[in-house]
């Protein structure tokens, strides 16, 4: 403020002297003396009034500079009045004055702050110079681009300087953008590579697509340079608004090849709002996920349940600490406990309810069959029957592909948790039942991909069990965006099942994820062939042979329309299921399982259901 004062003053005095070639009249002399004290103070404190005084100088930016251009105008405004009411005798400042006024305190008020930060700027920039390990090449010259480089110069701790740019916007080819010039387009990035020689390369283009990820990628490995990128918008929002820690690995997902479903989550999840929703499995890989979206649209309470300890007290820990979020129960249960599940809804009182929890390792279904049906098929049917029983509004089932034309017994008890939502829907009117299926979700516990990375990181061999094998992926927070639509499209009995794009490769995804690792395959990491396991298929589909797909108002989200099962048929298949589930007749079980997927055709009234073709 005392070199604001200092800088007002002079503005005012130098407007006299310049208006004035001759020297300024001995009556307008008088006006300058007797006015330019209330000048001062009136000035500064507009000036701290429009927020002149709340940031330091060094960090001034565009924002500072529209507030001290109102602050001075305002200012000047101000003056006038002032002036012709304390103006002595009949004396009144020339308007020439005024305006020279106005510039010169915007002049020297501005010019002041910015040279300091110039100053300083140029300061940090020095010892950057002469202490940078690192040269980083950045794709993409857009705001993110130069956030990035506006942080590694403010930062030089971190002994990292920035060589310039690659975005191909032909208006931007040449010109400097941060301080910093582009070099090309990424159609020239080898061009750019072996002229820059960078150390490390970074994708700040969060919604890239995956094949410019993958180009970028490519041409990086060929050179042994280390690839980051921005997240994308969810993950910012997530994750906290430090943008520099923000970058992180390229990872297998960014080059899959497809563009990533981006869902409003506040205006789909907006049905969620002010309710009481009950999530099962909420430690898991998607119940997790679900909690941490759902506590995102401020419903009235959540209710996190789930039978392992360590899961729960995870979920729940980061949702209160992390998240701020306190509006949630914890419930340690068991959903094959019909008492205990029947109690839980009476109590809570939910209106939305995501079942989630399931087992879902094929190889070690297969070795416990009974386990396997009576968490995912007998569990689902206690779980839909409670919420029925309670008035729940909807309930939606998290499926999977394997439960189509299932070849598994995991496959089948998911097929039979499908068909116990269909026979819920039946029983209870009130409550509107959906399942949602869907492929691999990349990052899942189990998943192929953490699976790949821990062989890699071994040092191989990674193995895949055939060289044709396809599967669909999604990485979990696309999948649960997902997930909370379909809930919202729910009117009774769906099957709704997510557009994963073009099934992968296991193989092409091995390759690239020992790539990714800075590897070549076979040379520096072996793969190895070992086999399709009992029941694995080639290629998974996400539609049986009697369904039909039928769009909904929502973007990659399809109704699978089928012939409706006849209800007795369903519930004696339960009762057949259930009595060798309770004596523990794995090998029975087995058989059964696979038999009534066989009869699910003959079974079935083959009539379409009028509403999945309006939902």
């Amino acid at each position: 403020m005392a070199v604001d004062a200092c800088l007002v003053a002079l503005a005012y005095y130098l407007a006299y002297v310049l208006r004035f070639d001759e020297g300024i009249p001995p009556r307008y002399d008088t006006l300058l003396i007797d006015t330019v004290g209330l000048v001062v103070v009136i000035k500064l404190a507009l000036f701290a009034a429009f927020g002149l005084y709340s940031k330091l100088w060094r960090f001034v930016d565009q924002a500072d500079f529209e507030s001290i251009v109102k602050a001075v105008a305002v200012a000047s405004f101000a003056l006038i009045g002032l002036s012709f009411v304390f103006s002595p005798g009949d004396v009144d400042p020339p308007r020439g004055v005024i305006a020279l006024d106005f510039l010169l305190t915007l002049a020297l008020v501005a010019g002041a702050r910015f040279a300091v930060r110039a100053l300083v700027e140029r300061q940090l920039r020095r010892p950057l110079v002469a202490r940078a390990t690192t040269e980083v090449l950045i794709v993409g010259a857009g705001n993110g681009g130069q956030q990035v480089a506006v942080e590694l110069r403010r930062n030089p701790e971190l002994s990292t300087a920035v060589i310039g740019f690659v975005d191909d916007d032909p208006r931007k080819q040449g010109m400097l953008v941060a301080g910093h010039r582009v070099h090309g387009t990424t159609a020239d990035l080898d061009r750019v590579l072996d002229d820059t020689k960078p150390d490390e390369v970074v994708i700040a283009i969060p919604s890239a697509p995956g094949t410019l990820r993958q180009k970028v990628v490519t041409a990086c490995r060929a050179r042994n340079i280390p690839v980051r990128t921005l997240p994308t918008t969810f993950e910012l929002l997530s994750r906290g608004p430090n943008l520099l820690r923000q970058v992180r690995e390229v990872q297998v997902e960014d080059v899959l090849g497809r563009e990533p479903v981006r869902v409003e989550i506040d205006r789909v999840g907006a049905y969620l709002a002010g309710q009481v929703v009950l999530v099962t499995g909420a430690g898991g890989s998607i119940g997790s996920e679900l909690c941490r979206q759902i506590a995102r649209v401020k419903p009235k309470r959540l209710v996190l349940v789930d039978h392992a300890e360590n899961n729960l007290f995870e979920i729940r820990r980061e949702l209160e600490d992390d998240r701020h979020f306190g509006n949630l129960v914890a419930v340690l249960a068991d959903c094959k406990d019909a008492t205990r599940m029947g109690e839980l809804f009476a109590e809570q009182r939910p209106a939305v309810v995501f079942h989630a929890a399931a087992y879902k390792h094929v190889g070690l279904m297969e070795e416990n069959p009974v386990e396997a049906v009576r968490n995912n098929a007998v569990a689902t049917r206690i779980v839909a029957g409670a919420a029925g029983e309670n008035g729940v509004e909807r309930f939606v089932l998290v499926s999977t592909d394997k439960a189509v034309a299932p070849a598994t017994v995991m496959g089948a008890s998911k097929a039979l948790a499908e068909w116990a939502i269909e026979a819920a829907q039946n029983r209870y009117h009130r409550t509107r039942y959906a399942a949602v299926r869907f492929g691999n979700v990349l990052g899942s516990s189990g998943s192929v991909v953490p699976i790949f990375r821990r062989q890699i990181a071994d040092g191989g061999p990674v193995t895949v069990t055939d060289p044709e094998m396809t599967r669909y992926f999604m990485t979990i927070p696309e999948a649960v965006q997902l997930i909370i639509r379909s809930g919202d499209l729910a009117t009774g009995s769906q099957v709704f099942v997510l557009e994963m794009g073009e099934p992968v490769k296991i193989i092409d995804l091995a390759r690239n994820m020992i790539r990714l690792s800075g590897k070549e395959p076979e040379v520096d990491i072996a793969i190895e062939v070992v086999g399709r396991r009992p029941g694995e298929k080639i290629h998974e589909e996400l539609f049986d042979p009697g369904e039909r797909p039928l769009p909904t108002p929502a973007e990659r989200i399809v109704a699978a329309v089928r012939p409706r099962l006849d209800p007795d048929w369903v519930e004696g298949a339960f009762a057949r299921i259930e009595e060798l589930v309770y004596n523990g007749d794995a090998a029975a079980l087995a058989g059964a399982v696979a038999e009534l997927s066989a009869e699910r055709a003959l079974d079935a009234v083959p009539t379409d259901d009028p509403s999945l073709a309006e939902g």
